[in-house]
């Protein structure tokens, strides 16, 4: 967390973990070692977190054992409560 007023949201698994061989562009297009995937989602992720002014980011767990997804949200909530309908206050009487 970088000051006090960022939300980080992190997302641990126990699996086999990123193999290094793609982790430092496991964000970029195509970037997949799966069978099944097409290598956009992480991809698209990135590019709307970062749309908002907000980080994503990913490493192999030090126990070797899965990996941790982070991703900040700090400009994203900034946006929504610009947004957000002021509550009106009534006093008591």
């Amino acid at each position: 967390m970088r000051n006090s007023r960022e939300v980080t949201v992190r997302v641990k698994d126990s699996g086999i973990g990123i193999d290094p061989e793609i982790l430092t562009r496991l964000f970029d297009k195509f970037t997949s070692k799966s069978l099944q995937g097409t290598g956009l989602g992480l991809y698209i992720s990135k590019s709307i977190v970062e749309g908002h002014g907000d980080r994503i980011w990913t490493e192999n767990n030090a126990d070797g054992q899965g990996a941790t997804f982070y991703f900040t949200y700090n400009q994203i909530l900034k946006k929504v409560f610009e947004y957000t309908v002021p509550i009106i206050k009534v006093k008591d009487k």
